[in-house]
């Protein structure tokens, strides 16, 4: 059982404070805005039956992540693995190292989605989410230029109506 705190990476929608404080009341103890080398960011986490996905990463030497490391206390890591379906196979704890501002670097965690589907890409309204974050936690300018540039999936909940 653990007793000490756990960085998280977080890299997708918990970027957000909306979603990360506020919808998944998630009480970070610090937070530090980090890089995790040799992955790279994919939407490849299949949403609904559409083209939509949701934010996963893949081993690539040559990429780069950025995101938001929170430091949680053990209660909260094992919280926020129920929110996000570990239990249920969703999603896996992968171990990583991430980099912070200053050089130093954290062991942490990130999630890793399994079932993937290729060809998946963000919807408007998810890509914002990421969006919101990573400005909030003031990301690098390219990276952000980067989640930008991002082609969209067509919603297909929106082309029903």
């Amino acid at each position: 059982m653990l007793t000490t705190p756990l960085w998280y990476f977080a890299y997708g929608s918990n970027l957000c404070r909306a979603t990360f404080i506020e919808r998944r009341g998630m009480s970070p103890i610090e937070i530090r805005r980090a890089r995790l080398d040799g992955y790279r960011l994919t939407f490849d986490l299949p949403v609904g039956r559409g083209e939509r996905g949701v934010a996963n990463l893949v081993a690539d030497p040559s990429a780069i992540t950025w995101g938001a490391c929170y430091l949680l206390d053990p209660e909260a890591c094992l919280h926020l693995d129920r929110t996000e379906g570990v239990h249920a196979g969703y999603y896996r704890r992968l171990d990583i190292s991430v980099t912070t501002d200053d050089g130093t670097r954290l062991p942490a965690f990130a999630y890793q989605g399994a079932m993937t589907v290729a060809g998946r890409k963000p919807s408007a309204r998810y890509l914002g989410l990421l969006l919101d974050g990573a400005r909030e936690h003031a990301l690098p300018e390219d990276w952000i230029r980067y989640l930008e540039a991002l082609e969209l999936a067509i919603d297909e909940r929106l082309a029903e109506r």
